[in-house]
């Protein structure tokens, strides 16, 4: 099992999250990515953007004033 990427785009609003999530996704063929942001955005943003991607979204919680999104790839 491998440790998961997380990508911390707190402190970016709109489009960031999304466009480092992206690169993360590039870089990495399969395995966890988290995705911390706090852009009030991102709670729609990036589970529509997952969806049109067609990428694994298993889990949105809030945490500490930020979003925490979990992807599985692969």
């Amino acid at each position: 099992m491998t440790d998961a990427v997380t990508v911390d785009a707190r402190g970016t609003r709109c489009p960031m999250p999304i466009h480092l999530l992206s690169r993360a996704i590039d870089r990495t063929a399969e395995g966890t990515i988290v995705l911390l942001a706090d852009d009030p955005n991102a709670r729609v943003d990036v589970p529509v953007w997952c969806r049109l991607r067609h990428h694994e979204l298993t889990e949105i919680s809030q945490t500490h004033g930020a979003w925490r999104f979990v992807l599985e790839l692969g």
